[in-house]
C-alpha cells in the first residue's frame, strides 16, 4: 500500500476508524508516514497528534488500544479506513465513539468472535469450549438435532419456542463453521456470487 502523504501540506492523511465487528465509525484521526508505519508494525493504531506534535498510540495512557484487523486505502491513496477491535471506549470523554453513538450492539460477527475465543482459549465452564473438545461428530450431531427441533416447533404457533430453537440452530451452525475453520462471511460471499 503506497499512500500519498504529500497531497496535504502538513503530510497528514485522514484515518477513519471503524469497529471491525459492529461496523460503527468510532473516530477520525490523522497519520503521518511515521505513525502509519508504526501502526502497521505494532498492530495498534498510532496517530500523529497535532497538539503534541508527535506520533501518539491511541490507548497509550488509558489502555484502550485500537487493535488493527484491516487497513484499506481509498481510491486516491490519500485516506485510510482502519478496521479495529477496540479494547474499550474510544472517545476521551469515555463514550464508545467520538460521535456519541453506542457501540455495544450484539451482532452475528460478535457471536462469531466469542465462539472463536472459546475455541482458542478453552474454559471448563464454557458450553462452547466443551463442544469443540467433543469434536466434529458431536457438533454436527447438535446441528442436526437443533434443525429437527426447529422443524417441530415450526408446526406450532408458539413464537417463543420457535425463536428459541431458531437461535439454538444458528448458534450451533456457527460453531460448526468455526470447527471447520470457516466463517459466516464466506457463506455470505458464496450466496452473493450465486445471486448476482
Amino acid at each position: 500500500m503506497i499512500l500519498d502523504f504529500s497531497k496535504y501540506t502538513d503530510g497528514l492523511v485522514p484515518a477513519i476508524i471503524q469497529d471491525a465487528t459492529t461496523q460503527k465509525v468510532l473516530m477520525l484521526g490523522f497519520m503521518n508516514e511515521e505513525a502509519f508505519q508504526k501502526s502497521r508494525q505494532e498492530g495498534k493504531v498510532t496517530f500523529y497528534s497535532r497538539s503534541k506534535q508527535r506520533p501518539w498510540t491511541k490507548g497509550e495512557t488509558s489502555g484502550n488500544f485500537l487493535f488493527i484487523k484491516e487497513i484499506i486505502a481509498d481510491c486516491d491513496n490519500d485516506t485510510l479506513l482502519i478496521k479495529v477491535n477496540p479494547a474499550g471506549p474510544v472517545c476521551h470523554t469515555g463514550a464508545d465513539t467520538c460521535f456519541s453513538e453506542n457501540n455495544t450492539g450484539f451482532t452475528l460477527e460478535k457471536l462469531e468472535s466469542i465462539i472463536e475465543d472459546r475455541k482458542n482459549n478453552p474454559s471448563k465452564s464454557s458450553y462452547t469450549s466443551s463442544l469443540f473438545a467433543k469434536g466434529i461428530n458431536k457438533v454436527a450431531q447438535k446441528v442436526g438435532e437443533e434443525a429437527v427441533e426447529l422443524i417441530i416447533e415450526s408446526k406450532d404457533d408458539n413464537k417463543e419456542l420457535f425463536l428459541g430453537e431458531a437461535a439454538d440452530l444458528l448458534y450451533h451452525y456457527l460453531v460448526l463453521l468455526r470447527m471447520k475453520n470457516h466463517t459466516l462471511k464466506e457463506v455470505i460471499q458464496l450466496l452473493s456470487e450465486r445471486y448476482k
